[in-house]
């Protein structure tokens, strides 16, 4: 018999690690203003390049071109450029806290905000939005107040989540935003389904998810898919492709052998791969999956290309297992700044009004966040009343808990 070939099997490894020295040269990136804009009502497949390209509206002028450039006013645009430095200004002093010991925790999301904030600018308020905790931008632009975010990340007496959620996993009901949660991949399915019930009571209320190229290798992705897809839920479902799942690079998800974008394709689903760190081009594809909602038309698939510039967390350090100089070199910049060069070039703005809105930011967060350590912080201060761990658990509280909370005294 013919002896049959010896097998090996293929483990996906990242470019540079280390020490090496990476250009990202080999990316494959589609010029701004080239990728054909279709007809919200199109058939899913008249457009499977969608996720294949790239949809990118700024150039390196700071121009917007193509036929996905949005019309937007300059004070849009300053309010979502507000938004975004308002995020990274919040990010700095939370990391800082950290540092100093008033909380256990904290997730920057430098390089992300635009994510978050343009499409928070394009959804409606009313809609519901399920975030990961790296999506602190979507909070902001939707105007939770800073003191209320600060309080659940200092887990203190005026913490609305009364300490029992991780810093940086957020609740706000009243601005649409639904609990952050630690099993990452659920709010996918959550959001699919909220989705659902919105249109089977014939409400206008459409869904909003967003999760990490890691957690596409989870069942819940396609659990979300194939509802979205079979009942033509109206929801926006968001991949932020930020290329690494804590240590982890977005090779092993898949990334490799196709964009996370096109795995919608499989699904009947409109996609679309945008530059996630281009404000303009989120806001122009968030528009167009938002529009398609609301005409009964279903989900869309939207992966954002876009660079994690910090470590996954506080806990993490990125320089054990990427380049250091990885961040500064990735191609598509920084999403403050693009928009900034934007604004300047439309002549809306100026490098002085910038560095002014900088300093009041600043200030902003930093008078927020000492009134937040007024009630409390992981270093000191007053805590949420015992009490209170038997509340808002049960509906009707069983007998065996009443008795543990009498034998507390509470």
């Amino acid at each position: 018999m013919k002896k049959a070939n010896r097998l090996s099997l293929r483990i996906p490894e990242p470019k540079a690690r280390p020490g090496d020295l990476l250009d990202f040269g080999d990316l494959k990136l589609a010029e701004p203003g080239v990728t054909p804009r279709p007809p919200v009502d199109s058939d899913p497949r008249d457009m499977r390049d969608l996720a294949y390209g790239l949809i990118r509206v700024l150039n390196a002028e700071g121009q917007a071109v193509g036929p996905w450039a949005p019309t937007l006013s300059p004070d849009q645009l300053r309010q979502g450029l507000r938004a975004m430095m308002l995020t990274r200004a919040f990010d700095r002093r939370m990391y800082q806290a950290q540092r100093q010991g008033k909380t256990s925790f904290y997730m920057k999301c430098l390089g992300e905000e635009a994510v978050a904030v343009a499409q928070a600018l394009a959804l409606d308020k009313q809609d519901m939005c399920f975030p990961t905790y790296r999506q602190q931008g979507l909070f902001i632009a939707r105007g939770c107040p800073l003191v209320d975010m600060m309080n659940q990340i200092y887990s203190n007496e005026k913490d609305a989540l009364k300490g029992r959620q991780l810093p940086v996993l957020y609740s706000s009901r009243e601005h649409g935003l639904f609990t952050i949660s630690g099993n990452l991949g659920t709010q996918f399915s959550q959001a699919v389904g909220w989705a659902m019930a919105s249109a089977y009571k014939g409400d206008d209320k459409i869904a909003a998810a967003w999760i990490g190229d890691g957690s596409t290798a989870e069942g819940d992705f396609h659990h979300a898919l194939t509802f979205a897809a079979v009942y033509r839920a109206p929801a926006v479902l968001n991949v932020v492709n930020n290329q690494w799942a804590i240590s982890s690079f977005h090779g092993i998800a898949g990334d490799e052998v196709a964009p996370f974008a096109s795995r919608g394709i499989g699904y009947g689903l409109p996609a679309l791969r945008v530059d996630g760190n281009d404000f303009l081009a989120v806001y122009a594809a968030s528009a167009w999956a938002i529009e398609r909602a609301r005409s009964n038309l279903g989900a869309t698939l939207i992966e954002h290309f876009t660079y994690r510039a910090e470590g996954h967390s506080t806990s993490d350090d990125p320089s054990r297992y990427r380049p250091a100089e990885e961040a500064a070199r990735w191609p598509l910049g920084d999403p403050v700044k693009r928009l900034k060069d934007h604004l300047i070039v439309i002549e809306e703005w100026s490098e002085d009004q910038h560095t002014a809105l900088e300093t009041e930011l600043t200030e902003t967060v930093r008078a927020a966040s000492k009134e937040a350590e007024s009630h409390g912080t992981l270093a000191g201060g007053s805590r949420p009343p015992i009490g209170t761990m038997f509340e808002d658990v049960f509906k009707e509280m069983p007998w065996h808990i009443r008795e543990q909370r009498k034998q507390m005294g509470v």
